[in-house]
């Protein structure tokens, strides 16, 4: 499952405890994230499904579930 695998990498690349990961979790706001881990934490997660994320794309994204919307729309990764 997509979540599951991007809860992961967003508890590591975060320093988060994967149970604070949710879809509603807001990247910054609620995780603690700063621009440069936002950038980290794309370009793994770019790496991880194959995909490319434009910087309009990364604009909009705000929560996990953002994220994950995102993944599911442009790859067909489970």
């Amino acid at each position: 499952m997509i979540f599951e695998k991007l809860k992961d990498i967003i508890a590591e690349q975060l320093s988060v405890e994967a149970d604070e990961v949710t879809m509603d979790s807001n990247i910054q706001d609620d995780l603690g994230a700063d621009s440069l881990d936002v950038v980290d934490l794309i370009t793994t997660i770019e790496d991880e499904f194959d995909i490319s994320i434009p910087d309009e794309a990364v604009e909009e994204i705000k929560t996990v579930g953002d994220i994950v919307n995102y993944v599911e729309k442009n790859t067909d990764a489970e």
